[in-house]
């Protein structure tokens, strides 16, 4: 998809309206007759090759948007002739790394069950932004792969296993807790996953000079949820398969830190689970112990991933975290009120997590800021425990989810909470439906703008 030297390739010039009448203004005859024959106007996602005298692309011209650059690429590659291209634009380094990702996104396959033709056509990578894009992009496909891996294939274990293996590309150490000792240490968990035939567990793992800040990523790691008990119908079941997703977008960031050097102590925590049905499954109406002592009544079954996600917060406070980070897949609530490509954003630093929606546009990653708002916790409330793990009433879902979540973080700690979807309903270019990185790589830019890199 990509190729080192752009000395022999066939540009590509992106041009928005105003762009194309210069560009006519000062091409060759031919070429604008052959521009005017193929009604190419400039919109986004238009394109005309424009052919050499030896029949192959001289020049291929572009539409595009003005500011938005991730997926202005990503509708060429599979329409493009064999060969080499480069961008023939006057663009800033952080423009053409977006570019440039979007053109290695829309030639990602997720292959691993069916064969699929991959585009021939090849993009030339300059060096200054060659470690940069790769890192973002096999950070991006690896979520991907993971969101789209059925259950069948990617257990609680597989799941770990995944962890141990980035763990170990990078020297970080790793951990795993499960059997015995995750029943007695991490309840929460325990309960959740035992039902299921493939027993649940909680990876961890280190990375980094124990002198620098401390940084927590904590990712939901359902790697099927039925719903438990409060079984779900078989639409709502379908896609149950992506609920893991939180998990993978941790992993996805964890590799893009210690792959870029990010001055941090990190640590990683993915409480992985299997939410299933048997004869002892946790019912509605139970009231189970967490980690730090907080009594759950069990509202709905459904209702699983901040009930996982309270153990291992708990946890990443315990190891000293000053800063955590956790990504879920766990309301439909979230979806609701902001689509299918738009996750909330919440965290305990309103100026901060605002920041962060205006830098998550800024690199076309959007996320967008939700309250805190802590009235609404005594929805969630109950009469015979310290918390449910549902609200009293279904408005405000996502706010009422996070502040479970919340209750769970110490509060000293720097704590910022993503909603994410994961998944892309429909094929547009450079986004296949399935699964997607949501806010990745939106938090990776605000991270290296508080730390800085080695």
């Amino acid at each position: 998809m990509f190729v080192d030297s752009g000395s022999r390739a066939c540009p590509i010039i992106p041009l928005d309206g105003s762009g194309l009448t210069r560009w006519l203004a000062s091409a060759e005859a031919a070429h604008s007759r052959w521009v005017g024959a193929h009604d190419f106007q400039g919109k986004a996602g238009e394109y005309v090759v424009i052919p050499g005298t030896d029949g192959q692309p001289e020049m291929i011209l572009l539409g595009v948007e003005n500011g938005e650059r991730l997926w202005s690429l990503a509708g060429l590659p599979d329409v493009l002739p064999a060969g080499d291209y480069r961008l023939d634009a006057d663009w800033p380094d952080a423009e053409r790394i977006r570019a440039s990702l979007g053109w290695g996104l829309a030639c990602h396959r997720f292959d691993q069950y069916k064969e699929m033709k991959t585009p021939k056509a090849s993009l030339v990578l300059p060096e200054a932004i060659r470690d940069e894009v790769e890192v973002l992009l096999e950070a991006s496909t690896h979520v991907r792969d993971l969101v789209n891996t059925p259950a069948i294939d990617l257990g609680p274990a597989e799941l770990a296993a995944t962890a141990q293996e980035i763990a170990g590309r990078f020297g970080a150490e790793f951990r795993l807790y499960q059997g015995a000792e995750l029943e007695e240490q991490f309840p929460a968990v325990h309960v959740v996953g035992q039902a299921a035939s493939r027993p649940p567990c909680l990876a961890c793992f280190q990375w980094g000079e124990p002198n620098d800040p401390p940084l927590a990523l904590v990712g939901k790691g359902v790697v099927f949820d039925s719903g438990g008990l409060n079984i779900k119908p078989g639409a709502g079941m379908v896609l149950m398969k992506k609920d893991m997703g939180g998990a993978a977008h941790v992993l996805g960031l964890a590799e893009i830190i210690m792959a870029l050097g990010l001055k941090v102590n990190l640590r990683v925590y993915i409480p992985a689970v299997e939410n299933a049905i048997a004869g002892n499954a946790y019912r509605p109406s139970d009231i189970i112990r967490t980690r730090n002592g907080t009594t759950v009544e069990i509202g709905n079954t459904d209702a699983e991933g901040r009930v996982i996600l309270s153990d291992a917060l708990t946890l990443a406070c315990e190891e000293g975290a000053e800063r955590v980070i956790d990504f879920a897949t766990l309301t439909g609530a979230a979806r609701i009120a902001l689509g299918e490509d738009l996750p909330p954003l919440y965290g305990r630093d309103a100026i901060s997590a605002r920041g962060i929606q205006d830098l998550s546009f800024a690199v076309e990653d959007p996320l967008w800021h939700m309250p805190l708002y802590r009235p609404y916790k005594r929805q969630i409330q109950p009469a015979l425990a310290d918390l449910s793990n549902t609200g009293t009433t279904p408005q405000g879902g996502s706010l009422t989810a996070a502040l479970f979540l919340d209750h769970f973080v110490d509060e000293k700690v720097d704590w910022y909470h993503l909603d994410v979807y994961a998944w892309n309903l429909g094929d547009r270019p450079g986004r296949p439906a399935g699964g997607e990185a949501q806010g990745v790589r939106a938090m990776w830019y605000w991270l290296k703008e508080q730390y800085g890199v080695k």
